[in-house]
Formats: C-alpha cells, structure tokens, sequence
C-alpha cells in the first residue's frame, strides 16, 4: 500500500483497486500518473484471492475509511481494474464516502466473465480463484447480486477489445479484451463507456487507458475522438 499527498491545489483523492491475482505494483503507471495530475493516492493491496468480495469490503474499509479523513473534505475517487471494480460496487454500497466522486473501472465483469463461467467447477480454478474466482460468473446467485445494487453515482468505464489469450478466450463474444467481453463491461446508469484497442492485462498501463481516466475524473465523461 502506497500513499502519496500532492500540492494542495488540487486535493481530492483517488483509491486504486487492483484485479483479482494482481497487486497494487500493476497500478503504479497509472498511480504516478494521477500523482502527476495532482491527485493524492490510496493504491491498496488486498488478498483478492483469499476472500469473497463481501470479506474484501470489510478488509479495505479502515485504510479507505482513514485516508478519506486525511482528505479534509475533498472528493474520494476510486480507479479500478477488472474486479476491483466490482469490489468498488460492493464497497460503496455498504461505505459510500461522504463526498464520493467518481468511479472508473477498466475492463471490469460487471456482467460477468464468460472465462469464470467455463472454468468454475475446475478444482485448478477454484483453488487459485478462491472464493473472488466463484463470483465473477455471468449467471449471479442471489447472494452475490444483493451485494452488487444498482449504482447511483457517476461511473465510466473502459474496456478492451484486443486480447492475449489466443486459446483461452476462444468462445468469448467478440469483441473482447481476452478475459471480458466488452457487452459484459457495461454497466446500467453508468455515465460512459469507451473502447480502447488494448487487452485485459494491459489496460492499467495503457497510455490512451490513463489518460481517458484523467479526463473522466475531471469531466465526468470521456474525450471521444
């Protein structure tokens, strides 16, 4: 877990959530950018392979609960890759910051992955996967979808359409970043969608990724071209 505080000038704060079986060093392209923009950064770590989103809600809570008192009012942001974004939407339906901003997610399930689908009754899946792993099916039971409520504040969203995974994305609906198709990405009442050509991994690092982010958490929306 890194914290950074920039010049005064521009205050808010932005939480990164990583993707399930990542750590918070694949956010750091993306955190050094935002630092650069003038954004403090919460870039967390959290055992995403360990726990069910609804445990991982509970673990992130005191570092987002103390970095947001350390903003003195400012806005809270949250960024998040694949199913950080998820673990943004349960997090926010149980510990909405009182000036929450806006939410970004990159190449995140909100549909599902069609991937979990294929591979969640494999014991290899399932042990690497953990709990997280069972969650990002298409067809949700009801326990996991009363945890994901529709949202309420300003989320945009960019997905992938290429991807590195030649064999074990075959099957996925085109097009696809590999891991999730981009139908699978959106997400009702969010407030933009956008394509980049880049794969699933990737996109954290993606420079046209990182610099559509910047413009969402400023504009609201994203710079089409």
């Amino acid at each position: 877990m890194s914290e950074r505080r920039p010049a005064a000038s521009t205050p808010d704060g932005v939480v990164l959530l990583h993707g399930i079986s990542r750590t918070a060093r694949s956010f750091r392209r993306m955190e050094l950018a935002l630092r650069d923009a003038g954004f403090v950064t919460l870039n967390l770590d959290y055992d995403s392979r360990r726990k069910g989103l609804d445990a991982l809600a509970e673990d992130i809570h005191p570092a987002i609960d103390l970095f947001e008192r350390g903003l003195d009012g400012a806005s809270v942001h949250f960024v998040c890759h694949s199913m950080g974004g998820l673990l943004a939407r349960v997090y926010l339906a149980r510990h909405r910051p009182a000036r929450l901003g806006r939410v970004v997610m990159l190449g995140t399930p909100n549909g599902g992955s069609e991937i979990a689908d294929r591979l969640k009754h494999l014991a290899a899946y399932r042990a690497f996967f953990g709990p997280a792993g069972q969650q990002l099916v298409t067809r949700r039971d009801a326990t996991t979808s009363a945890l994901l409520p529709a949202i309420d504040y300003p989320a945009g969203i960019i997905a992938g359409n290429r991807s590195v995974y030649p064999i074990t994305s075959m099957g996925l609906p085109r097009p696809h970043d590999g891991r999730v198709s981009v139908a699978n990405t959106r997400l009702d009442g969010m407030a933009d969608h956008i394509v980049i050509r880049t794969s699933h991994p990737w996109l954290v690092r993606n420079r046209e990724a990182i610099a559509q982010t910047l413009v969402f958490l400023r504009n609201g929306k994203f710079a089409k071209a």
